[in-house]
């Protein structure tokens, strides 16, 4: 069994599905075109327009945020996870829609392939900050003032913009966060920034496939202690 496969259990006729980005999550909206073409009856509400496109050439009905909430699922990628199932996420320039489609989920699945896992978050190196173009000098001294460097994602040497039309600063980080929660909230605080790729709390289960993405795991979120 793929992790694709075994995401589409989490899926029931006549659910509304929130449908992510990167290379894991089109995997997944190729596989529930395959079952929406046999059949199963659901609509999707996508994070951003690739996911839309995509959704579009494999028969996948969509509708907006609104005409859906609430939302049955999420599915998508992440960029990092660690043991409670918190994530990093958002180099696939999608974030503020991830984190929106998400929260308005009942339920949030993770479908990752190796190497993601880790034991910090920013073991890797960068969080990436969705900003509004207006406050990028704030943004940027404000995050140096946290400990980090951030980078402006660029393509073509210019500026890039995500779906939104906002910046990202790629806040690159002198070593693992000790405290993401701390971090998230001081970032969010910057008048500017409207995300970051911090998704704390969020996953209910991740699922970890091998380099052919065959399921070799499943992580559900740890019982509170």
């Amino acid at each position: 069994m793929t992790i694709y496969e075994r995401a589409l259990e989490f899926v029931h006729d006549g659910d509304v599905v929130g449908l992510g980005s990167g290379r894991a999550a089109a995997e997944f909206i190729k596989a529930l075109g395959r079952r929406v073409a046999g059949g199963l009856r659901i609509r999707g509400v996508p994070k951003s327009d690739a996911s839309a496109r995509l959704a579009a050439e494999t028969g996948v009905p969509l509708v907006s945020l609104e005409a859906g909430m609430p939302l049955s699922v999420a599915v998508d990628g992440a960029d990092e996870w660690d043991p409670a199932l918190n994530l990093i996420k958002g180099f696939g320039r999608a974030l503020l829609r991830e984190r929106i489609v998400a929260a308005a989920s009942a339920r949030f699945i993770i479908v990752v392939g190796p190497g993601k896992a880790v034991r910090a978050l920013g073991e890797r190196g960068d969080v990436p900050v969705e900003v509004v173009p207006f406050a990028l000098p704030l943004c940027r001294a404000r995050l140096r003032d946290l400990g980090c460097d951030p980078v402006l994602w660029t393509a073509d040497g210019k500026p890039a913009l995500t779906d939104n039309g906002n910046y990202i600063l790629d806040c690159r980080l002198a070593a693992p966060l000790r405290d993401p929660r701390d971090f998230d909230a001081k970032a969010r605080a910057v008048p500017g920034v409207v995300g970051t790729g911090l998704f704390l709390g969020m996953a209910d289960v991740v699922l970890v496939g091998d380099d052919q993405f065959n399921l070799v795991a499943e992580h559900p979120r740890p019982a509170p202690r």
